[in-house]
């Protein structure tokens, strides 16, 4: 039977909120194309009782396992479990804590007190999600001064996703629209502590992603919103724009969404290192 007619399972056995683990997993399983894979998750697995609930259906769908459990007792006993089921398991946390171990020439801890501070973490996530939806799309000017950063475009361009993948990173992130005919918020040019991002597309592209937009809205019309002319002055002026106010700008045009989050965050670094210095 080949791989195409088949159907594979994936275990993703976490003790956390399995952020990291599913991250790692869905990168690679995104290099294999003609596949089905069904993916089981497991979170939050901090003791032996709710281990077993993972094991059992593992042994009911046979298939890769991979976790991340810091307590080497869950580690052990879902190893030897994997190995008596007959199926492979992965410590993807092994390799980077090995290496660590040799640089720093130190143990690790396994202290339970390390949780607390993942708990804390994900509880900064948490609120910068609240904060970037209640900011979404212009609202809430006047708070604007609390983001970390504020993309501002052009209908469109990624902005709204950006934000929300940044916020799952912890980081604050606001977002303005630019609106052809409409001045700047005022409370966006006097912003001065947050890292302000223009994010623009080519018009071809632009065009394109409003259409397939309209379309998915049962919107036949054609206004300027899509007309390719109108798009490019739109595109021109938002690039003089941002020239002007001397903004960073990242070009959307074939960029998912996490890598314009991840030069976002590459220029988040930067200024933050900037200011320390």
């Amino acid at each position: 039977m080949n791989s195409e007619a088949r159907e594979f399972h994936v275990h993703l056995v976490s003790d956390a909120t399995g952020e990291t683990l599913n991250a790692i997993a869905r990168a690679a399983l995104a290099q294999f194309e003609g596949v089905t894979v069904n993916e089981h998750f497991y979170a939050l697995v901090r003791s032996s009782r709710q281990l077993q609930r993972a094991i059992e259906h593992i042994q009911e769908e046979p298939g890769l396992v991979f976790f991340t459990l810091v307590n080497p007792e869950l580690r052990k006993e879902l190893v030897s479990a994997c190995v008596a089921a007959g199926v492979p398991s992965y410590d993807v946390l092994e390799a980077p804590i090995s290496a660590m171990r040799q640089f720093l020439g130190a143990a690790e801890t396994h202290r339970p007190g390390g949780q607390h501070e993942l708990d804390q973490r994900y509880n900064e996530r948490i609120e910068a999600l609240n904060f970037t939806i209640a900011h979404d799309d212009g609202q809430i000017l006047d708070r604007l001064e609390e983001a970390e950063v504020v993309l501002v475009g052009a209908s469109r361009t990624s902005k709204t996703p950006t934000c929300v993948y940044l916020a799952i990173r912890g980081v604050r992130a606001a977002n303005v629209p630019l609106v052809p005919g409409m001045p700047l918020p005022r409370q966006l040019l006097n912003a001065t502590a947050p890292l302000i991002v223009g994010l623009w597309a080519s018009p071809d592209r632009l065009v394109q992603v409003r259409r397939n937009r309209l379309n998915t809205l049962g919107e036949v019309r054609d206004t300027s919103y899509v007309d390719l002319d109108a798009v490019r002055a739109e595109v021109a002026a938002t690039r003089k724009l941002f020239d002007a106010q001397d903004w960073p700008v990242i070009d959307v045009s074939r960029r998912s969404v996490e890598e314009t989050a991840a030069a976002v965050l590459n220029l988040l670094a930067e200024k933050r290192q900037g200011a320390e210095e």
